[in-house]
């Protein structure tokens, strides 16, 4: 009887191994050790770092990802020399969750035109109280305070951010709106409101007299 020959599945077998392990480490939030992965898929150790170099070494020079040893253990991770675009795009996705209250936007208007500015003087300015405020566009990174001020709280003075100069398209805070050039507008905003409001009243004179 004549033998067949052996069916070599070995490279399958890897393939899927490496799919397997590229799953696992994809959806984990922290670094797994090969044995780990080996003994979740029962396989050998061994088996397991064979595969985590292949995926690693199959990340190299085309992939955005790569895998990181850390503490021990693999994790997945975006590939360093990408870390400017990330990091960028990271800061654009954390912007697009900002959602900021009347009083927000006020007391950061008033702290882009007047900085560095105190909490006393805004709230002077403001003439409500705005420490509430005030720490909420500091957790969103709106605005600052400069480094090794030592101050009490109502005279430590506060800034905008180049994290404010992005998320309103600015080039520099000298690139602000003069107050003039609001009023301007805020006019021309309101005689376009009455315009809109007489309108119809037009329209319906010109139907009359049809």
């Amino acid at each position: 009887m004549k033998l067949q020959p052996t069916e070599r599945s070995d490279a399958v077998k890897i393939g899927q191994i490496e799919r397997q392990i590229e799953a696992l480490l994809f959806v984990s939030t922290q670094p797994v050790t090969a044995a780990e992965l080996a003994d979740h898929l029962g396989i050998s150790t061994g088996r397991a770092e064979e595969a985590i170099a292949a995926i690693k070494k199959s990340y190299e020079g085309r992939s955005g990802l790569t895998l990181l040893n850390l503490a021990g253990g693999w994790q997945m991770a975006t590939a360093p020399d990408l870390a400017d675009v990330v990091d960028s795009f990271s800061s654009y996705l954390s912007m697009q969750r900002i959602r900021l209250s009347r009083a927000a936007l006020e007391t950061l208007s008033v702290i882009a035109y007047n900085q560095p500015v105190t909490m006393a003087e805004i709230e002077e300015i403001r003439s409500v109280r705005c420490d509430r405020v005030v720490e909420t566009l500091l957790k969103n990174g709106l605005i600052d305070r400069p480094h090794r001020e030592n101050r009490k709280k109502s005279q430590r003075r506060y800034r905008t951010t180049n994290k404010f100069l992005e998320i309103f398209g600015l080039s520099s805070i000298s690139a602000l709106p003069t107050l003039e050039e609001l009023r301007e507008t805020q006019h021309d905003e309101e005689s376009a409101e009455e315009d809109d409001e007489k309108l119809p009243e037009k329209q319906m004179g010109d139907e009359e007299a049809e």
